[in-house]
């Protein structure tokens, strides 16, 4: 899949991250369905946060799925405020949710389609409910809730049928980081969709199974916060034990960083000192050959 190279990005723990607004990654979406020809290759959209990019630094083929994504956007605060560290700033948040919410938006004005693979039988009808009431112009091309077991190979090619049969525009999937990913990356060339996009828990909340956080919290980026409270024991090890590591390794590069970039400073710096004594060591030897 190709990278996106018209928006910035920044580099934490060598996961690549763009800063796009959702407004933009909703723009690009409507171009490639809009752009989309048969034998096209099914584009791949991240939306992750530190969980993401620290299960990439732990996985040298999952960061390499990763960034090989056409877009990964920042859903979370980490990334976010690291971004901001690094000098790029601006670069805002974006849960999985309000992503397909503002696609939901467009698609209810131009007949686009879904497919909604992953979560479990209540959430997704949950989730069809909830469309067909508030986008009604948005068409739900299918669902499909896999076993809580690996498909054998006869289950997997029929899953992908029946998702290529219904023509959806889109491909959503819910299986958790980072299956869901690698789910999408190894079924990309399978995949007759314009687009795939992986986003965890966001069935659930979009379908109301599960309440949000209020605005408030997520604007100031304490969703962490809120989630574990409601889910401690899915999510203790993730934000007490994986948090902290990935703090303390961000922190060592931001560091390492800040010497190379003092280390390239004092050298530019001898350079131009070298240079000058250069210069003036040459126009001594002029005043001599002038003089003599």
């Amino acid at each position: 899949m190709a990278n996106n190279k018209r928006y910035q990005t920044v580099k934490i723990l060598g996961s690549r991250i763009h800063k796009i607004s959702i407004s933009d990654v909703i723009q690009l979406m409507d171009q490639w369905i809009g752009g989309y020809r048969k034998g096209d290759i099914c584009r791949q959209i991240i939306v992750t946060g530190f969980h993401g990019i620290w299960e990439a630094y732990r996985s040298q083929d999952l960061k390499t799925i990763l960034n090989d994504a056409d877009i990964w956007i920042p859903d979370g605060i980490a990334p976010v405020l690291i971004a901001r560290l690094k000098g790029l700033c601006n670069m805002k948040r974006t849960p999985g949710a309000e992503l397909m919410q503002a696609f939901f938006r467009i698609a209810d004005l131009k007949g686009y389609r879904s497919f909604f693979y992953g979560d479990t039988e209540n959430t997704l009808v949950g989730l069809r409910e909830k469309l067909l009431n508030d986008y009604p112009g948005h068409e739900v091309a299918g669902t499909f809730s896999p076993p809580f077991r690996p498909l054998t190979k006869k289950e997997d090619e029929n899953v992908i049928r029946m998702i290529n049969n219904a023509r959806p525009d889109i491909l959503w999937v819910a299986l958790g980081l980072p299956k869901q990913e690698r789910w999408i990356h190894e079924r990309g060339h399978r995949l007759k969709v314009p687009i795939a996009i992986g986003v965890g828990a966001a069935f659930a909340f979009v379908s109301g199974n599960v309440k949000r956080v209020p605005k408030w919290i997520g604007e100031n980026g304490l969703e962490w916060l809120w989630r574990f409270i409601q889910e401690p024991k899915k999510l203790w090890r993730r934000d007490l034990i994986d948090g902290p590591r990935f703090l303390w390794h961000v922190l060592l590069e931001i560091a390492k960083e800040a010497r190379r970039l003092e280390g390239e400073k004092i050298k530019g710096q001898e350079d131009q000192k070298v240079g000058r004594l250069e210069g003036e060591k040459m126009r001594e030897q002029e005043d001599q050959k002038v003089r003599g």
